[in-house]
């Protein structure tokens, strides 16, 4: 499954986007901006098609902070790209989310991992951001969106919970399967990725 626009200009466009807050050690502490930002994000313009479970995972990079609470929606929207980021900068901002440094402990973090079957802006760009060295990761920010998410095949934190929503998703740049992407992970790293279980 890549996600397909259709062609009819008043259909809303399909973009999966990830969340995660760490604000504390305690869960249910983070738990609580998660569930304000997606109630923030529900709008005449977008529009929560689906959501995964709540998953406990530990912070990235180790050691870095306490454990996020993560997770996953598919969302319809009539916003383009751009606007949907401003919207979701809009929303972290109204949260209290900081960036003083990179991979900091955050209320709240929502990325755009994918919309339709777009890459942006290019195919070079993309390429460049996802083959960028660790190092690197850690001091620069792209100053525009890079789509698909280009970190996503490293993050079980963000695989797991897209395969509650869409279990069939296909990487539009690599073609690999949702699936293919999650196996490349041992058992031992995706037993980190820990459902939170109701109540």
């Amino acid at each position: 499954m890549v996600l397909q626009a259709k062609n009819d200009q008043e259909t809303a466009s399909f973009c999966i986007i990830a969340y995660g807050s760490n604000l504390s050690s305690t869960l249910d502490l983070s738990n609580a901006p998660v569930e304000v930002a997606l109630e923030l994000l529900s709008s005449e313009s977008l529009q929560i098609e689906a959501q995964s479970r709540h998953f406990r995972t530990p912070a990235f990079p180790p050691g870095s902070g306490p454990d996020f609470v993560n997770g996953a929606i598919l969302c319809s929207t009539k916003f383009g790209p751009e606007q949907l980021l401003a919207r979701l900068h809009q929303i972290e901002d109204t949260l209290g989310r900081t960036r003083n440094k990179r991979w900091e402990a955050r209320v709240i973090d929502l990325d755009i991992i994918a919309f339709e079957g777009q890459i942006r802006p290019d195919r070079a760009t993309y390429d460049a951001w996802k083959s960028l060295p660790l190092s690197e990761q850690t001091t620069r920010t792209p100053d525009q969106l890079i789509l698909p998410h280009p970190r996503l095949q490293d993050r079980p934190f963000v695989l797991v919970p897209m395969h509650d929503i869409v279990p069939d998703w296909m990487h539009p740049v690599t073609g690999e399967l949702l699936a293919e992407m999650i196996a490349s992970f041992s058992a031992e790293e995706l037993s980190e990725i820990r459902p939170i279980l109701p109540g």
